[in-house]
């Protein structure tokens, strides 16, 4: 969103990190050497920020190549393709917006609806991902005010 229009990406509480299972110990040991506490919440592993922190302010984590949850449609996408923004590491818009499909939270409709409104998703998007997701992303192109 900043790429396009600074005053259009939102900033949330949280923070959501992918990373490669096999790594998982590595980044267990970082964060709690950082003063973060490892907490499963729903088979969801995030680190709250000291022993008062909040799953909602937490540092989420999710595994590449993995579904987040059994009933979700896709995967999280590999850690492969990413691009670099004022030195961070983001995961391509394609697997962002693939992500946000599969859990398509009301926050993450109203992610994907800010990235329609700065034309970073147009009607060719829907035929990039397979039915279940391209339905999802074409009913928000097609009334965008719900």
């Amino acid at each position: 969103m900043s790429t396009v229009d600074r005053r259009a990406a939102r900033n949330t509480v949280d923070v959501d990190i992918m990373v490669n299972r096999s790594d998982f110990q590595a980044v267990k040991a970082a964060l709690e050497a950082a003063g973060f506490y490892h907490y499963d919440l729903l088979g969801v592993p995030m680190f709250i920020d000291g022993p008062d922190g909040s799953p909602k302010d937490a540092v989420h984590l999710l595994f590449a190549d993995e579904k987040v949850k059994e009933t979700y449609h896709a995967a999280a996408p590999k850690l492969v393709a990413n691009d670099v923004i004022e030195s961070y590491k983001l995961i391509e818009l394609e697997s962002l917006v693939r992500m946000k499909l599969t859990s398509y939270r009301r926050k993450d409709q109203v992610h994907l609806l800010d990235l329609i409104g700065v034309g970073l998703i147009d009607d060719s998007w829907p035929a990039k991902y397979i039915p279940e997701l391209g339905e999802r992303l074409q009913a928000l192109l097609d009334d965008p005010d719900g």
